[in-house]
């Protein structure tokens, strides 16, 4: 791949760019960014800075695009409302752009349209109902009353034939009045809210001082209101009144309680033609209703098929238009001229895919790609795939490398993991994290196409990391010997045993060794004993100050490839080996005593030796020498490591402002053909050099602030990586606590349901605690652990990503 042909993978520098030129005929100028932005390896400049959004070339364009955008999401909303989803696949033929346009604003007016009818449809049809339901209940009211009436005056005219001399004059009387004289009472029907209807009446009684008759009556079901559209409880009402100042009253508290009103008569005959009527346009609505939603749906069916294919149309034109308004024009006018980054191994593409958009165009004029020299900073840019992306990502978190700089990136794909995995040792809780993860691998497909939530979308973009933790989770989990903090004799039987077969002193005395040493991980014997824990607690704090003097050599060394790369001699023989030998004079030092005191079985105090070595470097070792030599070989070390502070803080400063006077001596003119016209803007606003003074009080102060920070550092640092005992401690304890007093406890009853109860909560103890909290703890203490122990020794994390003109990496636009 290095012909030109195409990115190379390579972790460990970033892509080697250049800054190119390229001019395009305008009848090509559209499609060639089509071509680029499928292509995905080009990054645009924008030239036109200087412009606001309106006075670019191509605004217009571009609001035509945002209009489109929005029906686009008209139509979205519609599918959602008919409960429609986009299809995946494409069936409408390939359009232009001006025949979207102008499907699209057709489509939409039909749809509005049909909304608007639908909705005065469905107002007529649920005030209809209403109505229905008035006839119906007030009419049951009317025939009640008239069924009590017939009865009343038939029992009344029964008195008045057989009544006495003792009847009462006054009813004589009263039942003999004209019948003409009699007051004619008026009446209002309706439908109220049920949870007014209180108030109603209570309002109803107050403002009419009591002469009013109110009956009422519930409705069962909830009816849809004609005005909200909302499904709402109410009740069927009737108001009985006398006079026109009463009837007022009662028409205005109706319209206040948002009381439906709706005309009734007291004639039977009447009440039957008008249910009758009723019924016949409810009839008649429904069936326009049908038909009419049956042809929204199948215009919404019909866009759903396209819709993806327009979105996407619209998107990629949009964007198209935005990167031609980054372009500027050449002099004639009839060229555009782009500068960008790309990729040196991307040329041969990039010139292809502008050859293709030229015979594409039948433009009778290619394009011109030519390359620029700049000083400025090229982006960064690492070609990364599924697998690597994730842990890219978690060193770009901290900072984008420098155009070229070592990425620790590449480190991070094991040191990530198995750090992760030193505080996480368990090969039973491996093995649950593993197969978790490997469900969301092996769905990854399914995944990738559907939204999920903000917690699984984190798990599903880091399923590579997940599952490289839990592979040395087991790894170290066998080394732990610990599963679900159990130990197995999983490589053959212990080394050791008991004195005699009844094991009365094995907790006096000891155990002796009858076997040899336990091929690999920790001996399973040590598991329950009584020095487990000091012994478990000595191993992993020996192992994590190696391991943290491991990782923090390396990004040292790193530093050095650094400084080579960059013909960066200063940096290697003032900042380099200092740092190595004052790291290793001391730190390292002491990695060595807990090697030596492993294979020789010393009884040497570490901690005696580290801190006599500072206060008293001449006294003699005594019980603590472990080797020949040693006491002279500390002096020694101490002597190195205190030439490595000024080694590191005073040359330095000197020697770069030497180096800036010998780079800028004789250059106060410069020929008017030694300056680029590409690098004039570059050179004018003073941003990548030129003349700029030396500021040495500047220079002094950060190289004190460096070196200080070094050497506390190294102090700090070294301390920090005992946080990979601590927690492998916390977790193997917690395990061990969740397995013997739940799981092993509820073994203990006779009892099915207290074993049930205890195997539950073992696992959800297991689960909530050990595999989520645990794992997020131990992931962020080995994050910690890589972006400052490790990552600050050399990495300077002070770039910007590469990012190309691409139509995969465009995000959908939610407003």
């Amino acid at each position: 791949m290095a012909d030109g042909d195409g990115p190379v993978m390579d972790l460990f520098r970033s892509q080697p760019m250049q800054l190119a030129r390229i001019i395009i005929p305008m009848e090509s100028a559209h499609r060639a960014i089509s071509y680029l932005g499928e292509l995905g390896l080009f990054q645009f400049k924008d030239l036109n800075k200087a412009k606001s959004p309106f006075q670019r070339t191509y605004a217009t364009q571009i609001k035509r695009c945002g209009e489109m955008q929005r029906k686009i999401r008209f139509f979205r909303d519609q599918m959602y409302k008919a409960g429609v989803s986009a299809s995946k696949m494409s069936y409408g033929s390939v359009i232009t752009l001006d025949e979207l346009e102008i499907k699209l604003g057709e489509l939409e007016s039909e749809l509005i349209e049909m909304n608007a009818n639908s909705e005065k449809l469905e107002h007529a049809y649920n005030e209809l109902l209403e109505y229905r339901l008035v006839l119906k209940k007030m009419g049951e009211v009317f025939n009640s009353a008239q069924k009590n009436a017939t009865a009343q005056h038939k029992e009344q005219e029964h008195r008045r034939v057989e009544g006495s001399i003792d009847s009462p004059l006054l009813l004589e009387q009263e039942m003999t009045t004209d019948s003409s004289k009699q007051v004619k009472l008026g009446y209002v029907s309706g439908l109220v809210p049920r949870d007014k209807s209180t108030a109603f009446e209570r309002i109803l009684f107050r403002a009419t001082r009591g002469n009013v008759f109110l009956k009422q009556d519930s409705i069962e079901e909830p009816v849809i209101d004609h005005v909200s559209g909302q499904k709402v409880e109410k009740n069927v009402f009737i108001v009985f009144h006398s006079g026109e100042r009463a009837k007022s009253k009662v028409l205005k508290i109706c319209d206040a309680f948002g009381a439906n009103r709706y005309p009734f008569t007291d004639d039977i005959g009447k009440q039957h033609q008008m249910i009758t009527e009723v019924a016949g346009k409810l009839s008649e609505l429904k069936t326009t209703i049908d038909v009419g939603q049956h042809h929204w749906s199948s215009v919404v069916q019909a866009i759903s098929d396209q819709y993806e294919q327009w979105k996407n149309m619209i998107k990629k034109e949009k964007s198209i238009y935005h990167t031609l308004n980054m372009l500027s024009y050449d002099v004639t006018k009839k060229c555009l001229v782009a500068e960008g980054w790309c990729p040196v191994s991307a040329t041969n593409q990039i010139k292809k895919t502008l050859l293709q958009a030229t015979a594409d165009s039948n433009s009778q004029i290619g394009a011109i790609f030519e390359i620029l020299h700049s000083k400025e900073a090229p982006p960064t840019y690492f070609c990364t795939n599924k697998f690597t992306s994730a842990f890219q990502e978690i060193v770009n978190a901290y900072g984008v490398a420098k155009y070229q700089e070592a990425n620790p990136g590449v480190y991070t794909v094991v040191t990530f993991p198995f750090l992760f995995a030193v505080m996480f040792g368990d090969w039973g809780h491996g093995i649950c994290l593993f197969l978790a993860t490997l469900i969301l691998i092996l769905r990854e497909k399914t995944y990738s196409s559907q939204k999920l939530g903000d917690i699984m979308e984190m798990a599903f973009s880091g399923r590579y990391v997940i599952i490289m933790m839990s592979i040395f989770s087991i790894y170290t989990g066998f080394i732990y010997n610990e599963f679900f903090s159990v130990p197995f004799e999983l490589f053959g039987p212990s080394a050791y045993a008991c004195r005699d077969s009844s094991c009365s002193d094995a907790t006096t005395i000891g155990l002796i060794k009858v076997r040899n040493t336990y091929p690999f991980g920790l001996d399973p014997v040590w598991h329950g004993s009584r020095s487990e824990l000091p012994f478990l607690n000595s191993m992993k704090m020996k192992m994590s100050i190696l391991l943290g003097m491991a990782q923090m050599n390396l990004g040292i060394i790193l530093s050095y490839f650094n400084g080579k790369f960059f013909r960066n001699d200063i940096d290697i023989w003032y900042q380099f080996i200092p740092q190595m030998i004052f790291l290793n004079s001391l730190f390292g030092y002491l990695s060595l005593l807990i090697v030596v005191k492993w294979c020789t079985g010393s009884q040497a105090d570490l901690y005696h030796i580290m801190i006599y070595m500072f206060l008293s470097p001449m006294d003699d070792l005594d019980d603590n020498q472990m080797f020949m030599g040693q006491k002279y070989l500390q002096l020694l070390l101490l002597f190195l490591a205190l030439i490595a502070v000024p080694w590191m803080l005073f040359p330095k400063p000197f020697l770069l402002k030497k180096q800036h006077e010998e780079r800028h001596q004789g250059e106060a003119y410069v020929p008017l053909g030694a300056v680029d016209e590409n690098l004039e803007p570059e050179l004018a606003d003073g941003s990548h050099g030129g003349h700029e003074e030396f500021q040495f009080s500047e220079v002094v102060v950060h190289q004190l602030i460096h070196t200080i920070e070094f050497v506390l550092g190294s102090v700090s640092n070294t301390a920090s990586y005992l946080r990979l005992w601590a927690l492998s401690l916390a977790h193997s304890e917690l395990s061990k606590v969740f397995y013997d007093k739940v799981l092993v406890l509820a073994l203990g009853y006779e009892s099915v349901v207290i074993l049930v109860i205890g195997a539950i909560v073992f696992v959800f103890a297991t689960v909530g605690v050990l595999l989520v909290m645990e794992t997020l703890s131990a992931f962020l203490h080995a994050l910690r652990l890589h972006w400052v122990e490790f990552q600050n020794k050399f990495y300077e994390g002070d770039g910007y990503k590469f990012d190309p003109f691409s139509f995969a990496l465009i995000g959908d636009e939610e407003e």
